[in-house]
């Protein structure tokens, strides 16, 4: 025991020693090597990395955090408040220019990311009255100060994923009148639109009966057109058939005549014997005698 311990001493100081040369970055950290507090190195990937005993290594969240803020009371240019709630996501992207303008001081730095965003909905809100910003869209609303805010933030090694406005309220004293003034304002563009509506309606159903008037004009002189063409149409067919064969077509006549004036119930008929109706009835070959 005694032989050995002379060997085992250096063996244990020289693993003190490497342990004080190794670290391991996780997936989840960002790592900084520091020496003196001035940084020696940034930007290290997940997995194992060396560095001499006198450097001091600083890990950093890498994942995304979030803020929600609420009750935060802004003006519009109207100088009316609103209550606002929104939330904030962001994280660590450049660990060296965080610790230089935070250090490890956490607080410090969502502070700082707060002091940000809060001017930023403040400016965006101050440039609009209380209508406009109601009837925007909530990302529209926070669009114009994401830019400026997220150039701002990297500059402090931070990145801006994502500000949410949540909730937007008027104090209790001045939404009653705020909500009265708004629905007279709807109730007049209701009433323009529904005059608009009304004219509208008007033209289009005179446009229509005019039109129509206009086709069945055109439909009744076609129709008579086309009467009147078949007629003389009809006219010549018989006039060239009884040019062809009168006596035949007198005969026809009177066969018609007889058919539809004899043999009816009711029916008077008074005619002299000499009559000319009675002519193929007195002669069956159609003779005047």
């Amino acid at each position: 025991m005694s032989r050995g311990f002379p060997v085992l001493v250096p063996i244990v100081l020289l693993l003190i020693l490497a342990s004080t040369c190794v670290f391991t970055v996780s997936e989840n950290e960002h790592a900084i090597r520091t020496q003196f507090r001035e940084i020696v190195q940034s930007g290290y990937s997940p997995g194992l990395h060396f560095k001499t005993p006198i450097d001091s290594v600083l890990k950093f969240e890498r994942r995304i955090v979030s803020q929600s803020f609420q009750g935060e009371t802004f003006l519009t240019n109207e100088n009316r408040g609103l209550i606002v709630d929104y939330y904030v996501k962001w994280r660590i992207k450049d660990a060296g220019r965080y610790f230089q303008a935070f250090g490890q001081n956490e607080g410090a730095a969502n502070q700082r990311l707060s002091d940000i965003v809060k001017d930023g909905i403040k400016n965006a809100v101050a440039q609009r009255t209380l209508q406009e910003i109601v009837s925007a869209e909530r990302a529209a609303f926070t669009g114009a100060m994401f830019g400026r805010a997220s150039q701002t933030m990297q500059d402090l090694g931070l990145e801006l994923i994502d500000v949410r406005v949540q909730r937007i309220d008027l104090p209790e004293d001045v939404a009653s009148r705020v909500y009265a003034s708004m629905q007279q304002s709807f109730e007049r563009l209701a009433r323009q639109l529904r005059s608009e509506g009304e004219k509208d309606a008007l033209r289009i159903r005179a446009e229509a009966d005019r039109k129509r008037t206009e086709i069945l004009s055109v439909a009744a002189r076609d129709s008579l057109k086309i009467r009147g063409d078949a007629d003389s149409r009809a006219a010549a067919i018989y006039a060239s058939a009884y040019n062809k064969n009168p006596e035949f077509y007198s005969f026809y006549r009177s066969l018609q005549a007889y058919k539809n004036s004899l043999g009816k119930d009711g029916d008077v008929l008074v005619v002299s014997p000499d009559s000319e109706f009675f002519r193929y009835l007195r002669n069956a070959g159609g003779g005047s005698r």
